[in-house]
């Protein structure tokens, strides 16, 4: 018959869809019923004697049952929709005890809704397999008794013999079949009836269930229950007009792509489990009701909406208390202060900057929270790695090391490591009034950033290394750029190699910053092209230290400062595009590192040397010759000397 499958599962959705596909089940229920009564009329006419035994007994089987079902799943489903909406419309400023009463009642009877749809599900597959033999074979049985008695029937039967045979082994299958399946769907049910959020179809990509929606008219908001669905790889929100109550009629569906997911505040709103999410096609806030707490926080999480914690509190004049990380909180206020950051309920309500919250309660909080992370921030896979990096010799080869550890880690892990490394440098700024140096902030959170997976006697030793690993991230969150050193570089290249080793180091620490914002991010290390964390291999043997300079993030993007000549400001576009229309073949020299994607494209590092540099016909490219090779370079990339 290719009816949809009916999941137990759905019963709890309650979904447009799902009330379908129940609609479909009824429709063949409606449609066997017809055929019956049309059999039971051939019948009469047939054999008057039949006219109220086989058909009517078969027919009241298959629609009483079914009727009655019917009928009590459509009062309990008026029932629960009638109570539910009664509930979500009671004021959050009602007691405590009264809203958990009327709590406890919703879900009694949601309980009671859900037993009934899931024994209404069962019943409609019971009838309709059981309408594949109920009504068949007492036909079989009809036929074969009306031609034993006419005497021409042994005749017909001989003719229909195969069909019998053939119907007989199919009705015997069927009824073996609805026998086992039979238990199986009612062991299930049971299953879900016990536990039913263990066989729940919870997808990864998408999040379903009724919303109430706020809309505003002329005079007058009113709530309007949608069935919402949420994808969210395109950050789709679908919203359909239903309401089971008024025939399961299905309105218009309405989409947006969601821009931004945000909890209401208890005392913001009158309504409960209320949200405002915002869409990027259209303008506004739209104002949601959950019908729980529970399923207010699945839409937020699936929403991405869960309000961050951050550490501008710290921030505050508190950032010169003495002893500020070093000193802890009461302890009792700390795991308290924990309990409300951590509970969906109450972390929004929560006022960081209320004389409540010492300074050092909310510094111990986020020491506590990072301390008891499953895995630390910086990751057990690559703790021996950071650890390693710190032993090296060299400070850049340490520096470079630890910079490319830090994009290896997971892109959150690094969002957050981020947050708190820019925070502690600002910390650390502060340390002549509130005495926490770079080494003391290494001291509190090398320990915690990088803890070892098991403690050992070697774990032990390599407490003073995490110490330098999280100074050296401290240290250099924002590492040092400059414009001039593309510059001199060019110009050190001819000079030879000893003169290049005499300014490298002066140049990476002492070159001053550009005095105007840069028109590309700022690299530091936590952020970078992809290029530096996979550096080109190729290098000259005169500009080896110049490689190893460029590498640990010296060079940087930069505007241009203004021209001596003309004493007029100059972009750094402006000023390339100035050079393509007046000179070609010129030198130029690289300001960033660049890997080939096409054969076309020259790779190249940062303080390469270009010859022969000219306008190319790609927009935006150039086109130059490095170590006797031909090729493409950005025009951004490059600056004429």
């Amino acid at each position: 018959m290719g009816l949809p499958a009916l999941e137990f599962s759905d019963c709890y959705l309650d979904s447009p869809q799902f009330r379908e596909r129940l609609k479909s089940h009824e429709a063949e229920l409606d449609k066997t019923n017809k055929f019956i009564k049309e059999l039971i009329k051939d019948g009469k006419a047939l054999v008057q004697a039949l006219k109220s035994k086989f058909p009517a007994d078969g027919r009241e089987r298959v629609a009483v049952a079914a009727r009655e079902a019917k009928k009590k799943y459509d009062k309990e489903t008026e029932k629960y929709c009638g109570v539910l909406e009664k509930h979500l419309s009671l004021s959050a400023k009602k007691k405590e005890a009264h809203l958990h009463e009327a709590d406890n009642q919703v879900d009694n009877v949601r309980q009671h809704f859900y037993e009934v749809s899931l024994e209404y599900v069962f019943k409609v597959q019971e009838v309709q397999e059981r309408k594949m033999f109920d009504f068949v074979e007492p036909l079989l049985a009809f036929l074969q008794g009306l031609f034993t008695y006419y005497h021409h029937g042994y005749e017909l039967a001989k003719d229909f013999n195969h069909f019998k045979t053939d119907l007989t082994i199919s009705i015997q299958n069927t009824r073996n079949r609805f026998e086992s399946t039979r238990s199986e769907v009612e062991s299930l049910m049971r299953k879900m009836k016990e536990n039913p959020h263990e066989h729940k179809s919870i997808s990864q990509h998408l999040m379903e269930g009724y919303l109430f929606v706020l809309e505003k008219r002329s005079f007058v908001s009113t709530w309007v229950k949608y069935y919402c669905t949420y994808h969210r790889e395109p950050k789709r929100v679908t919203m359909v007009l239903f309401d089971p109550k008024s025939g399961g009629k299905m309105g218009e569906e309405e989409s947006f792509i969601l821009k931004s997911c945000t909890r209401r505040k208890t005392d913001s709103i009158e309504k409960r489990f209320c949200f405002d999410v915002e869409a990027m096609d259209r303008p506004g806030v739209i104002t949601m009701q959950a019908l729980s707490e529970e399923d207010r926080r699945l839409w937020m999480e699936a929403m991405d909406g869960r309000e961050p914690v951050g550490f501008h509190v710290s921030l505050s004049p508190g950032i010169d208390e003495q002893g500020l990380y070093r000193i802890a909180g009461v302890n009792s206020k700390v795991q308290k202060l924990l309990s409300l950051t951590m509970d969906p309920k109450t972390c929004a309500d929560v006022e960081l900057d209320s004389p409540e919250w010492e300074i050092k309660t909310i510094t111990s909080a986020i020491k506590h929270y990072l301390r008891v992370l499953p895995a630390p921030l910086m990751t057990y896979q690559y703790q021996r790695s950071f650890i390693k990096a710190a032993k090296m010799d060299n400070p850049e080869t340490r520096v470079t090391e630890i910079h490319t550890l830090v994009h290896r880690l997971p892109e959150k892990n690094r969002q957050m490591l981020e947050l708190l490394v820019n925070h502690l440098a600002n910390v650390a700024s502060h340390h002549h009034q509130n005495l926490m140096t770079i080494a003391n902030l290494g001291v509190v959170f090398g320990p915690t950033l990088l803890r070892p997976q098991e403690e050992t006697v070697a774990a032990i030793m390599d407490i003073k290394f995490q110490n330098i690993v999280v100074e050296i991230l401290i240290e250099h969150h924002e590492r040092p750029n400059s414009k001039n050193l593309c510059r001199f570089l060019g110009q050190l290249l001819q000079s030879g190699r000893s003169s290049i080793e005499m300014w490298a180091g002066l140049l990476v620490w002492s070159s001053p910053p550009p005095p105007y914002p840069s028109p590309r991010p700022e690299s530091s290390l936590f952020t970078c092209s992809p290029a530096s964390l996979h550096p080109f291999s190729q290098t000259q043997p005169y500009i080896s230290d110049a490689t190893k300079l460029a590498n640990i993030g010296a060079i940087q993007p930069y505007s241009s400062e203004p021209d001596s000549s003309s004493g007029e400001q100059m972009s750094h576009s402006d000023s390339l595009s100035f050079h393509l229309s007046s000179v070609s073949g010129r030198k130029a020299i690289a300001l960033y590192a660049c890997k080939a994607e096409h054969e076309s494209e020259l790779s190249f590092i940062a303080g390469t040397v270009f010859m022969n540099v000219h306008a190319s016909r790609e927009p935006g490219w150039l086109e130059g010759t490095l170590d006797g090779r031909k090729g493409l370079i950005p025009e951004n990339y490059v600056e004429f000397l």
